[in-house]
């Protein structure tokens, strides 16, 4: 899958758990939400592209990443 494809998917789903007040509990569902419905090549896509950069990520997105490779 296209690194642009998974940088909307991951800004998309943050956006979704964006609404919730606490941030920490926002990354989590990202990152869970992440764990769950993602196969391990796109989370390790991503985690690379978070790595490398992280451009175009949202700050939702790269906190959720973060803790993906944790």
């Amino acid at each position: 899958m296209k690194t642009n494809r998974l940088i909307k998917m991951a800004n998309d789903i943050s956006d979704f758990f964006n609404a919730e007040p606490d941030k920490e509990a926002a990354a989590e569902g990202v990152r869970s939400h992440l764990m769950r419905s993602w196969e391990p090549r796109m989370r390790q896509a991503i985690i690379a592209y978070y790595q490398e950069n992280g451009e175009g990520l949202s700050d939702l997105s790269k906190k959720a990443i973060a803790k993906l490779t944790a």
